[in-house]
């Protein structure tokens, strides 16, 4: 394939967490390694895993991780439009990299209008810059009682002309009815660029699901683009902090360089977010690592990490009343070490206030857990941030996503002016920290030694980026050698063949 393809992909899913953003990382991936100039796109995302990209701005994390796929730097026209989720009913809005406001449900339909029109300069902006951008589609087109406000899904393939794709996750069971449904359910004129399909997460022998696949085509008139199997390295970046189930291990560690291992335990809060921050811990060898929901589970671990959360004060409510800060606090007096991260280090201080109603309800004073000498009032505006510094004479970069401001601190510093370091307590709102190779193995050495794990011995040789571009290049290896990249191409470059059938269950008008 040449570096002359030019145009523009939708990669839609039967469900979330199909797999629509392994998808289009690994195409992103191979496109790039091709020579092709590519960029990726989600129109509108739901998620509390995000970055601060160069531009100053917020932007989901898969798109981060997207566009390390494809050899750019993360911009906010790669997601537009940015839901995160503080409660049950009600999302913060991120426009163009920066907070506008609350929305429910409900209300965020009366915003979808404005917004389309922000998504298309986006993704207008990416067509004159890149020769190809492939987009992510949000949830399932099938959402039809969602149709009229979609701005990610059949909405953005009819107003911008994508052929579309859809993944379905066979590992769910039911993939060929979820791939057959998603398309009857859509009116005809959606229904004319949904051009085939792709299978995920395949287990087992592909000639078993060829038959499926003929009688699929048959149904349909549209062709699987290839059945992806299944693949156990693949944990980096996810999107969702759900995907990794609580009090299992996460990703596949490596066995120890000593006699021992070191267990962590991250609390997995309702509203967690950057959960992406303990990966970096758990591509050390010998670093096990999960998300724990009770307090048993911290009763004989050697590390806890409360983690970020979006709704720092209800986080820590749910805390107290699980029972998990008293057990958080039972380990700190044992002498064995605690870090917070954003949020959860908002947390280990004495108080958080919250005079103009950031999170919580305006005026709103809580006690934190009192592990360290930590004052934090929330302000109105969000503070973003990419910094750099030195932290245990290791130099150190991260990104900061908060309203919490420290007021008072009266515990020495982590990383020069920031954090607090107080022995085994230790405490940041930077993100991203342990990222920094050097300082994760001096991290990990200093808080094996307070859990007693004499024995464990930290990697010299793990490098985090090295992991990251391993796992995009495998993404790229799993379409090269399983979809019709030809078929792919023409797509890309040609768009929808013309004249596909109508499946005859569709809806009787859609809007544009």
């Amino acid at each position: 394939m040449g570096t002359d393809l030019g145009g523009a992909i939708l990669i839609a899913g039967t469900t979330s967490d199909a797999g629509k953003s392994a998808v289009v990382a690994g195409i992103c991936r191979w496109l790039h390694r091709r020579g092709v100039s590519v960029a990726p796109f989600k129109a509108q995302n739901m998620s509390n895993n995000s970055v601060v990209t160069p531009d100053g701005g917020e932007i989901g994390r898969a798109q981060a991780m997207q566009a390390f796929a494809s050899g750019i730097a993360p911009g906010v026209d790669l997601n537009p439009v940015l839901l995160k989720p503080g409660s049950d009913r009600t999302s913060q809005v991120v426009v163009r990299g920066r907070a506008d406001g609350q929305v429910s449900a409900l209300s965020y339909r009366h915003r979808t209008a404005a917004l389309a029109d922000v998504v298309a300069d986006s993704l207008a902006a990416l067509r004159r810059r890149y020769d190809v951008v492939v987009c992510e589609g949000a949830g399932s087109p099938a959402e039809i009682n969602l149709r009229a406000t979609d701005l990610a899904n059949m909405g953005l393939a009819r107003r911008a002309g994508l052929p579309v794709l859809v993944v379905g996750d066979i590992d769910r069971g039911g993939v060929l009815a979820h791939l057959f449904g998603t398309l009857a359910v859509l009116d005809p004129a959606d229904q004319a660029l949904v051009a085939g399909f792709v299978i995920n997460k395949f287990r087992g022998d592909p000639r078993l699901l060829e038959p499926g696949l003929e009688q699929l085509r048959s149904l349909t008139g549209r062709p699987t683009l290839g059945v992806i199997p299944f693949a156990d390295g693949l944990w980096l970046d996810a999107e969702d902090s759900l995907s990794a189930p609580p009090d299992g291990v996460l990703g596949r560690p490596a066995p120890p360089r000593g006699d021992q291992w070191l267990r962590i335990s991250v609390v997995r809060f309702p509203r967690i977010s950057n959960a992406t921050d303990a990966e970096a811990l758990a591509c050390e060898p010998g670093v096990a690592v999960s998300y724990v929901t009770e307090p048993s589970r911290i009763a004989d671990t050697d590390v806890v990490v409360l983690p970020g959360s979006k709704s720092t004060v209800a986080d820590l409510a749910w805390l107290r009343e699980s029972g998990m800060a008293a057990a958080v606090a039972a380990h700190a007096a044992a002498g064995r070490p605690v870090l917070g991260i954003c949020g959860g280090y908002q947390m280990l201080g004495r108080t958080i206030a919250d005079p103009d109603g950031a999170e919580a309800t305006a005026g709103t004073v809580v006690d934190g857990l009192g592990l360290l000498d930590l004052e934090v009032a929330f302000d109105p505006a969000k503070h973003l941030g990419s910094p750099t510094g030195t932290a245990w004479g290791e130099p150190v970069t991260g990104y900061e996503i908060h309203h919490g401001r420290v007021v008072r601190s009266g515990d020495p510093s982590l990383i020069e002016w920031e954090g607090s370091d107080r022995g085994h307590v230790l405490g940041t709102h930077w993100h991203g920290l342990a990222e920094n190779d050097g300082f994760r193995r001096l991290l990990l050495t200093r808080l094996a030694a307070q859990a007693g794990r004499t024995g464990f011995r930290v990697a010299d040789d793990t490098s985090f980026a090295a992991e990251r571009t391993r796992q995009v290049d495998l993404l790229a290896d799993l379409v090269e050698r399983h979809l019709d990249t030809s078929s792919l191409e023409q797509l890309i470059g040609h768009g929808v063949p013309p004249d596909l059938p109508v499946l005859g269950s569709g809806l009787a008008a859609s809007p544009a």
